[in-house]
């Protein structure tokens, strides 16, 4: 019991306060006072089902959604015998990890392509792998420059960025976009995934959708354009973005932090749309589900010019075996991600500046999860 409210405590200094009628729900104050973030926690705790899940779960995949799926791990662990472990080493080495039959499930910015359900044919005993969307959420390009605090870029001109094509900050298509800004004479310094990733894949599907004349590349999760500098996993682009002034790269809103500031975009919308969660969610909830049988893969719209919707968004996917899952892991991987889909559990991702699936699209997942064997 002293554990658990050590646990308790911990996590609740990270939680958002929620309404009053919740934490009447659980179980009071916590020991630090807080009636709001102790209790959150303590009742999504209570209202997780572990089942016989137990042991050890190694997984790997997108790193996009690391911050998501740490902060599901510390609620799931506190209330399950479980230990989760998540690499993030990119959308890429989860899928291949996975279809190679090393982990039970993955983690992907971007649907399995049909060589990749072929793959895991060999691998799920009678099934194939599919793809459940669990995370959504903006991609934010944030910059350094140094005395400019708000910059608007359309796709066009953030297409001829990353293409080496505009080289410096106070290039004209740049200030036309900022005509109030005090852009400097400064060499851009434009930073991409060095490693494959799904963020990569959705950030060059949005410029190849609404700029595909400045951007003509095929797309994938491997960096094609040219010029630029390159690091590891959305962390490591947010550190050089940080650290580097005149640099500009994409990633995950929730590596826009420490004073990273973000791109607002011009989409044709009567404003100019900021990369918030909110934001996202508008433009997540008009896509529309591509896959077949249980497979929920999504077809987004980048081109969205809907008011108030950033349209370079992403949804990353928990990849599992449909059938076929090895006994000794499908429990604690059915529990956690069954927690994962759940109203606790999709409701700390936007307190982690992530977006929460559209009720249809997950009532659908949670339907799937349950039928996983």
């Amino acid at each position: 019991m002293k554990l658990q409210r050590m646990n308790r405590r911990a996590l609740a200094l990270g939680a958002l306060a929620v309404s009053g009628a919740l934490a009447l729900t659980a179980c009071g104050s916590d020991e630090t006072g807080n009636p709001g973030g102790g209790s959150s926690n303590a009742a999504a705790q209570s209202n997780i089902k572990c089942d016989d899940a137990s042991g050890q779960v190694l997984a790997d995949g997108s790193s996009a959604q690391k911050n998501a799926v740490d902060a599901w791990v510390k609620q799931f662990s506190a209330a399950c015998q479980v230990e989760i472990n998540y690499k993030a080493g990119g959308s890429g080495a989860g899928v291949t990890a996975f279809t190679q039959g090393q982990v039970p499930w993955a983690g992907s910015d971007s649907a399995l392509k049909p060589d990749e359900v072929a793959a895991s044919k060999k691998i799920c005993s009678g099934g194939q792998g599919i793809d459940l969307p669990m995370v959504g959420g903006p991609i934010a390009v944030g910059y350094n420059v140094p005395g400019v605090d708000k910059l608007v870029l359309d796709s066009a001109t953030i297409a001829k960025i990353f293409d080496s094509k505009i080289t410096k900050w106070n290039d004209p298509q740049i200030a036309k976009l900022n005509p109030d800004a005090k852009l400097p004479n400064l060499k851009i310094q434009a930073f991409h995934r060095s490693d494959e990733s799904g963020t990569t894949d959705n950030f060059t599907k949005y410029l190849i959708a609404t700029a595909k004349k400045d951007f003509p590349y095929e797309g994938g999760k491997a960096w094609q354009a040219k010029g630029g500098q390159s690091a590891p996993q959305s962390s490591g682009v947010a550190a050089q973005v940080k650290q580097t002034a005149g640099a500009i790269g994409y990633f995950e809103l929730s590596y826009a932090k420490d004073g990273i500031k973000t791109v607002a975009i011009d989409t044709g919308a009567a404003e100019p749309v900021e990369a918030t969660v909110d934001n996202a969610t508008k433009a997540i909830a008009e896509a529309k589900v591509v896959g077949t049988g249980k497979d929920l893969a999504l077809e987004l719209n980048y081109a969205t010019k809907a008011d108030g919707a950033y349209p370079m968004v992403l949804v990353t996917y928990e990849i599992v075996c449909d059938k076929g899952n090895k006994a000794e892991t499908l429990p604690a991987v059915k529990a956690f991600l069954r927690y994962a889909a759940s109203e606790d559990g999709q409701k700390i991702l936007a307190e982690n500046d992530y977006a929460p699936m559209p009720e249809e699209i997950i009532t659908k997942v949670r339907t799937t999860v349950e039928s996983l064997s």
